[in-house]
């Protein structure tokens, strides 16, 4: 009876794959290149004849490839911060820097180009100061611009993954070498680097799968010298309608995302080894000597200055965009003047956000643990045939980040419109397209505690007669809870700024703060913009509140072992 029970769970993710993502691609797929049932391979042909495509697929790659060791070489040191010290603040700190994630890509071009744009807010500063009479900084639709943005948005995925991995290892090795002499580079490299590997390997995969995919961040913040194969898929797609070509540059992201996830998953499974993990009142100590107080002043303050100067840029400016400080374009959230049919007040366009961000919460844990039990190594029953199969099902389940958002939304438009997967109008798909991006998050934050557990205790609780659902809620569940609540906060991060799928998708009654910011900035004049500044403010506060609440929920002591 467990058996049939286990085998049927761990279908769960498969099928909720090939329901939601599989054959909404194929269906697209099909139309593109296939529209009269007869396979056409021209746009494949163009793709390898044009050099312009083979250009487009090298800097997608070489600036993925430098934004992600940027991206760890600012997080890392983060990391080890709020891994290790205790500090006033602290929750309130890391929620800050989770925000950047969430905002929607045009919000973040305002924010970077007030701030460094040739009239920035910095480069009048330093004019100021050196009475100079052009401003000595102006890096907009530069390349240092987009890997700054991608470092902006992506560096919490290393403090979230990195720091809540290391935060539950056993400090003991670490002293015991120490003792024997050992200096403090030396025990990191040849002790904590190694225990940290697939951590780090999982944030790494997840930074560059973003930065591979970029869109908006090329789109708007690079201008038109730049262009991604996600960037190249929608303008074929939606300013050219050349939907084949679009469907062939799909298929190449798709096939290279996989080849490198295939890569990476395996090199963090080699990585992994038998880990003891402590409670974290155990790790955490408090900067009491100078150089330490000196290590956390400094990474914080770097690290803030990089996250939190673009985003009180913008918050200061939806207070004072016109030339003076008032609540003005706050207040015009809640004013109808065009009678437009599609109006929402905010409150309705925050209560839907955090709606589907609830429902794509609960939905990404469910699919995302599951996943995550079935990739990681186990001798239970039932679970023999999985084995050789799971260098397989790795890169499998993290295709959806790698996958073009606009292919995607058509995908969901031509395939679910008949029953039984009519939802087309459903409020439903747009929590589904969303748990599609976020439970590949929950897999990478779950894997490397579940690779680092010690298989004996699970053992000697089966021996001891434990049920397996008793195993996991009482030896599984405690070593777990920390990374279910990282899964849960990136989850939530995610349904709450996901746009492009959302806007294809989304019923115009059930808009989210993304989808309202969109068409405040798609419309001119001045109370549109000030509105979308005014709407991204709040939705940083919502966010921010969300981020505290999922910190501090508990049950007992789960979580502290």
């Amino acid at each position: 009876m467990h058996k049939r029970l286990s085998q049927f769970i761990y279908i769960v993710p498969l099928l909720f794959l090939v329901l939601f993502f599989f054959y909404p691609l194929y269906s697209i797929f099909a139309l593109s290149l296939a529209p009269e049932g007869i396979l056409d391979l021209r746009p494949l042909r163009v793709l390898i004849s044009e050099s312009y495509y083979a250009r487009v697929l090298w800097f997608t790659v070489w600036q993925a490839t430098v934004s992600t060791l940027l991206t760890l070489l600012l997080g890392l040191p983060a990391a080890f911060v709020f891994a290790r010290y205790e500090f006033r603040g602290k929750s309130l700190l890391r929620a800050l820097t989770t925000i950047p994630f969430v905002l929607p890509t045009m919000v973040v071009a305002t924010a970077f180009t007030s701030l460094l744009g040739a009239r920035g807010r910095l480069g009048g500063w330093l004019m100021a100061i050196f009475n100079l009479s052009a401003s000595p900084i102006d890096i907009q639709h530069t390349i240092w611009l987009i890997l700054l943005a991608h470092v902006f948005y992506n560096v919490t995925i290393i403090v979230r993954i990195v720091g809540g991995f290391w935060a539950n290892l056993d400090p003991r090795q670490a002293d015991a070498a120490r003792v024997l002499g050992a200096g403090r580079w030396q025990v990191f490299r040849e002790i904590t680097l190694p225990l940290l590997g697939p951590a780090i390997v999982a944030a790494a995969l997840l930074v560059y799968l973003f930065c591979f995919t970029s869109f908006g961040v090329i789109l708007v913040l690079g201008g038109p010298r730049f262009a991604t194969l996600e960037v190249e898929i929608y303008r074929q797609a939606v300013h050219l309608f050349h939907l084949p070509l679009a469907a062939a540059l799909g298929i190449v992201q798709m096939v290279f995302t996989f080849v490198i996830m295939a890569f990476y998953t395996r090199l963090q499974a080699r990585l992994a080894v038998p880990i003891e993990f402590r409670p974290q009142r155990a790790t955490h100590r408090r900067p009491t000597r100078w150089r330490d107080r000196f290590l956390v002043a400094a990474c914080l303050g770097g690290m803030l200055l990089l996250l939190l100067s673009p985003l009180a840029a913008l918050a200061e400016r939806s207070f004072s965009l016109g030339g003076r400080y008032d609540l003005h374009y706050y207040r015009e959230l809640f004013v109808n003047r065009t009678q437009s049919i599609f109006f929402v007040p905010p409150a309705e366009a925050i209560r839907n956000s955090l709606i589907f961000g609830a429902a794509t919460v609960a939905l990404a844990l469910v699919v995302g643990t599951i996943s995550a039990y079935l990739l990681a190594p186990s001798q239970r029953r039932g679970r023999a045939d999985i084995g050789r199969h799971r260098a397989f099902l790795d890169p499998l389940f993290m295709l959806p980040l790698g996958t073009s958002a606009v292919t995607l939304g058509f995908g969901y438009i031509i395939a679910l419109d008949e029953p039984p997967l009519n939802l087309r109008t459903s409020p439903l798909l747009v929590p589904l397209a969303h748990t599609l991006v976020a439970f590949p998050f929950v897999v990478r934050t779950l894997l490397p505690v579940l690779r680092g557990m010690n298989p004996h205790l699970r053992e000697a609780a089966a021996v001891m007669g434990a049920s397996p659902l008793r195993v996991v809620r009482e030896i599984d569940l405690p070593i777990l809870f920390r990374a279910l609540l990282v899964g849960a906060v990136f989850a939530f991060t995610v349904s709450m700024g996901e746009f492009g799928a959302t806007v294809l998708i989304a019923r115009p009654q059930f808009p989210t703060m993304p989808v309202a910011i969109f068409r405040f900035l798609g419309q001119p004049g001045l109370l549109n913009y000030g509105q979308a500044l005014a709407m991204s403010t709040l939705l940083m506060a919502v966010c921010a509140a969300g981020f505290l609440l999922i910190e501090r929920f508990r049950i007992g002591d789960v979580g502290e072992f």
